[in-house]
């Protein structure tokens, strides 16, 4: 199997499981606040990272690996949790789950800035295509209009895109786990103040509140990185980047599922003209 291929198919497998991020938050805000959903499913997973680090007596950042995990800090352990808590508290799942989808392009864009990526112009022209569809299934949802949670999405989006790159080049010398894991465990300290600021009254809390909440600690912030940045690092940010343009979609099927929200026919049609626009942009070069 190619390298570029295996990244591929590492990224898909990725973005299938931070599909169900949304949905999750929203379970877990039928018992938490948001500001506890995102500090302390951070705290949790910052946990099981200390574990994962001292077992496997892995090292500390050297200086220069050090400047850009702070910018994998600033994206995974504060600015994506926090905003799509906030956002989630007052749109749906499947509302947050398009806005997301432009994603793809702007972790593209991070790689191409920050570390050099170059994609051909028949890659960013794909890009720019799927990223289109999304905007205009979402401002078609919600009938030409976005709310103000939107400025919420779109800083998730900026933040989450620039921690996902800086997170795919540090794994080519760090290692995929080892930069979410001491990430989290340098942000430790101030997530636990504020989590602690805003935990709730845990005898009322439901099974489902519980459930999202440990799906988003355990998998959304945690194990989903393993293969994510693993994938990046084997097949480019860019390239393996792009997968995220079937997440809105992955995303919508499991709020209908677990949310009971409306999945219908314009949907599926939005998803299947994404999935070719994919496509496509598999067959572009990206110079790396």
């Amino acid at each position: 199997m190619k390298t570029e291929t295996k990244g591929m198919l590492l990224g898909l497998w990725a973005v299938a499981l931070f599909s169900l991020t949304l949905p999750a938050t929203r379970l877990a805000l039928e018992s938490f606040d948001p500001l506890f959903v995102a500090t302390g499913r951070a705290s949790l997973a910052a946990l099981l990272a200390a574990m994962f680090l001292i077992l496997g007596k892995h090292r500390f950042p050297n200086p220069s690996e050090l400047k850009y995990l702070l910018l994998v800090i600033l994206g995974v352990g504060f600015g994506f949790p926090i905003f799509t808590a906030l956002a989630m508290k007052h749109v749906d799942a499947s509302h947050g789950g398009v806005m997301l989808g432009i994603m793809p392009l702007t972790t593209a864009a991070a790689g191409a800035l920050l570390f050099k990526e170059r994609p051909s112009i028949g890659f960013w022209v794909m890009a720019l295509i799927g990223s289109a569809l999304v905007i205009a299934f979402s401002l078609i949802r919600g009938s030409g209009a976005l709310q103000w949670a939107d400025l919420a999405l779109l800083l998730a989006v900026v933040t989450g895109s620039i921690a996902y790159a800086t997170g795919g080049f540090l794994s080519k010398t760090l290692g995929g786990l080892q930069v979410i894991s001491w990430a989290l465990v340098i942000a430790s300290p101030v997530l636990v103040v504020i989590a602690t600021m805003y935990a709730p009254d845990f005898s009322h809390v439901t099974i489902r509140g519980w459930t999202g909440f440990v799906y988003a600690a355990l998998i959304s912030q945690y194990l989903g990185f393993l293969p994510w940045f693993k994938g990046m690092a084997l097949g480019g940010i860019a390239r393996v980047g792009q997968t995220q343009l079937v997440q809105p979609f992955l995303t919508l099927i499991a709020s209908a599922m677990l949310l009971g929200e409306n999945l219908d026919t314009m949907t599926l049609a939005f998803a299947i003209l994404v999935f070719f626009v994919v496509a496509a942009g598999r067959k572009f070069g990206v110079k790396r």
